[in-house]
């Protein structure tokens, strides 16, 4: 049972484009709470042994090899079994990141981003679990004002093959479908709000909650 001390989490799922890091920078900004993305869970891993260059390669991938038998436990984090080398690591990955995200849950709130973080944390008492996602046509849009050298075709197709590529990490490694309502505590759709007011919505479910 959670008290009324213990430290809360906002995890923040996204599709490509969305608006996702944005909303959880402006959360951590507004409630004076840290941040976690890929740099800092990079670091988690190569604190593990792990390569920080495998994590950039494989971070939020479906595992490289499925070869063999896997299997996942009801504990707080899924153990997968493959055979080769690269398969181990990916495990290894996905459990260095675990291991750190339950470690810091314990210790003070934080968001983080991706990473199956709702999954891994679903025991946590006080998690506040998001899905940001907008029309194709708007993600496409923010890849571009990050990357204008982009085309329109070149942006889209990022966005779609980046999408795949977590949607099918996320659905190997959870019990979960990727971006379906019923995965996530709030959903929103950042087309409809600045990110600023999306962000005041969701302070007010942590007062209502009295997470905050």
């Amino acid at each position: 049972m959670a008290t009324p001390t213990q430290p809360y989490v906002i995890t923040v799922g996204r599709q490509f484009g969305s608006g996702g890091r944005e909303l959880g920078h402006e959360l951590a900004r507004r409630l004076g709470i840290k941040y976690f993305d890929k740099e800092l869970l990079a670091e988690a891993a190569k604190n593990s042994g792990i390569d920080p260059a495998f994590f950039e390669e494989n971070d939020e991938k479906f595992p490289a090899f499925l070869q063999g038998l896997f299997s996942f436990n009801m504990g707080n984090t899924p153990q997968c079994y493959f055979t080769g080398a690269s398969a181990i690591s990916d495990d290894g990955l996905y459990k260095a990141i675990a291991d750190f995200l339950l470690m810091e849950a314990e210790k003070e709130p934080f968001v983080v981003v991706g990473r199956t973080a709702d999954y891994i944390l679903r025991h946590h008492p006080r998690t506040l679990n998001l899905f940001v996602h907008a029309p194709e046509e708007e993600c496409v849009a923010r890849i571009r004002r990050r990357q204008p050298e982009l085309s329109v075709e070149k942006a889209t197709q990022l966005a779609r093959k980046t999408n795949k590529w977590r949607a099918d990490y996320y659905n190997f490694f959870t019990d979960k479908d990727w971006g379906h309502a019923s995965s996530y505590d709030l959903t929103f759709d950042s087309s409809k709000l600045p990110i600023t007011d999306i962000a005041a919505i969701v302070e007010g479910w942590l007062k209502a909650r009295r997470y905050i």
